[in-house]
C-alpha cells in the first residue's frame, strides 16, 4: 500500500534570502502548507509571494494582513543555529523524503539532532499514553528491533507507548516530533529522554522556537508522524485517541496501517482492536511489521520521487517579477470571485468541481482561492478540498 506520487514539491531555496522570504511567508497569517505551494507556483518564489500577500488578501476581502517580519525570520534561523539547529525546507537535501511527498507537508521544520537518519525508512509507533506495563514493553521491543534492522522509529514523545518506543530505539535510530517548538519540552518529565534524542537521534518540529503546545498543534503534529513513514503501528489504543488520528492520517497518505491486538476487556485496546477489525495489518513483533511494509530493500517509489531534483516552477523570472509589482497578473476577477463564493459552503467541496461547474479557468479560480484564503474566509484541506469560513468581522464592516 505504501505508494505516494510526486505532488510537485517546490525547489530548493536559490540563496538565503529566499530562504528568509520562505519563512516569512510560512509565518505569516493564513498562510497553510498548500497555499505556500500554491503561492510558489502562482508567483515563481517567495520574495515576490511575500509582496504581493497584502495585495491577495485586500482582495479577498481582508483590509490588514500581518506580514511576518523579516528581521524576525533572520533572528529565528540564526538564534536556532546557535543552538545546534537547523531549518530544513521543502527542496532541500535533507528534507525527508517521505514527508516531501505528502500534500500538506510543512514548507520548513526544524530539526535538533541527526539529519542522516531523515534519510532513512521509517516506521512510527504510537498508542497510549495510559499505557499498561505489557503495552510499553512491546512497543519498546519492536521499536528496538526495527531500529536494530536499520528503520528510523518515528513516534511524539507523548507519555506511555510514545515514550516506550523512543527508548526501544534510541541506540539505532529515533525521531521525536513534537507539536510544540523544537525547545519544548513536554511532558517536562521526558527531558531526560529529549535530550538524548536530541543528541543521538533526531527532534522535528513545525511550530517556531518557544511555541508551547496546544490541543489543536497534536492533530498537525501527527500528520507529520505519519508522512515521515513507511507504516504506523498502533500499540492500545481507546476509541478515542489521538493515536487513531495518526492511523486515518496514515491511511489518506497511502501508508500501512497496523496494529498490536490487546484483549477486549481492557479499554485501552478496544481502539486498536478495532483498526484491525476495518482491515489494519495486525503485528505482535518487529518482524511482524518488516513483513508488512515489504523490508528494507530498495529505495520505495516516494523516496525516488523526493530524492530526485525537483522540477523549477514554470514561471519566467520576468513574470513573476511583474507580478509582484502589479498583482493584476495574479488576482481574481469580482465576478469570479462572487461566483466562487456561492459555489462554495461550510462543507468542503472538491475544487476541481467547482471548476467544472463555473466553467471558469483554473487560474482564474485558483487565483480567488488564494485570496479568500489569505482574507480569513476559507480553509484549504487535503485532496484538493475548500470550504468557507464565517466572515472575519473587518470584511463584514
Amino acid at each position: 500500500m505504501y505508494q505516494v506520487e510526486s505532488s510537485g514539491n517546490p525547489p530548493a531555496p536559490a540563496d538565503d534570502a529566499e530562504r528568509i522570504a520562505r519563512l516569512r511567508l510560512v509565518r505569516s497569517d493564513h498562510v497553510g502548507p498548500i497555499t505556500f505551494r500554491e503561492l510558489l507556483r502562482h508567483l515563481g518564489n517567495a520574495r515576490a509571494a511575500v509582496d504581493a500577500l497584502p495585495s491577495l488578501a485586500a482582495r479577498g476581502g481582508r483590509r490588514r494582513l500581518t506580514v511576518f517580519p523579516k528581521a524576525q525570520a533572520e533572528a529565528e534561523i540564526a538564534d536556532f543555529a546557535k543552538h545546534g539547529g537547523r531549518h530544513l525546507f521543502m527542496g532541500e537535501a535533507d528534507y525527508p523524503p517521505a514527508l516531501a511527498a505528502v500534500e500538506d507537508a510543512p514548507p520548513v521544520l526544524l530539526l535538533l539532532g541527526d539529519a542522516a537518519l531523515l534519510r532513512r525508512p521509517a516506521v512510527a509507533v504510537v498508542g497510549a499514553r495510559n499505557a499498561s506495563v505489557n503495552g510499553r514493553r512491546l512497543a519498546r521491543e519492536i521499536a528496538a528491533g526495527l531500529a536494530a534492522e536499520g528503520i528510523l522509529v518515528v513516534s511524539g514523545m507523548a507519555r506511555g507507548i510514545d515514550t516506550a518506543a523512543h527508548e526501544g530505539a534510541l541506540s539505532g535510530g529515533t525521531a521525536a516530533v513534537l507539536a510544540g517548538g523544537p525547545d519544548i519540552v513536554y511532558p517536562e518529565e521526558n527531558r531526560p529522554l529529549y535530550e538524548a534524542i536530541g543528541a543521538r537521534g533526531a527532534i522535528l518540529a513545525e511550530s517556531p522556537p518557544g511555541l508551547v503546545p496546544q490541543a489543536r498543534h497534536f492533530p498537525r503534529r501527527n500528520r507529520i508522524i505519519s508522512g515521515l513513514s513507511r507504516g504506523v503501528v498502533v500499540v492500545e489504543a481507546a476509541p478515542r485517541s489521538g493515536s487513531l488520528i495518526t492511523a486515518r492520517l496514515a491511511n489518506e497518505q497511502g501508508r500501512e496501517v497496523l496494529a498490536v491486538p490487546g484483549s477486549p476487556l481492557d479499554p485501552r485496546c478496544r481502539g486498536s482492536n478495532d483498526l484491525i477489525r476495518r482491515g489494519a495489518g495486525l503485528v505482535e513483533s518487529a518482524a511482524d511489521v518488516l513483513s508488512a511494509i515489504g523490508g528494507i530493500g530498495g529505495v520505495g517509489a516516494v523516496e525516488r520521487a523526493a530524492i530526485a531534483p525537483p522540477p523549477a516552477i514554470a514561471r519566467p523570472p520576468a513574470v513573476a517579477q511583474a507580478a509582484a509589482a502589479d498583482a493584476g497578473g495574479a488576482t481574481g476577477d469580482d465576478a469570479v470571485r462572487r461566483r466562487v463564493v456561492e459555489a462554495l459552503g461550510p462543507s468542503p467541496a472538491p475544487i476541481d468541481a467547482v471548476i467544472r461547474e463555473l466553467g471558469v479557468a483554473p487560474r482564474a479560480v485558483m487565483t480567488v482561492l488564494l485570496e479568500l484564503e489569505l482574507a480569513g474566509r476559507l480553509q484549504r484541506l487535503p485532496g484538493n478540498l475548500a470550504s468557507l469560513l464565517p466572515d472575519p468581522p473587518e470584511a463584514r464592516s
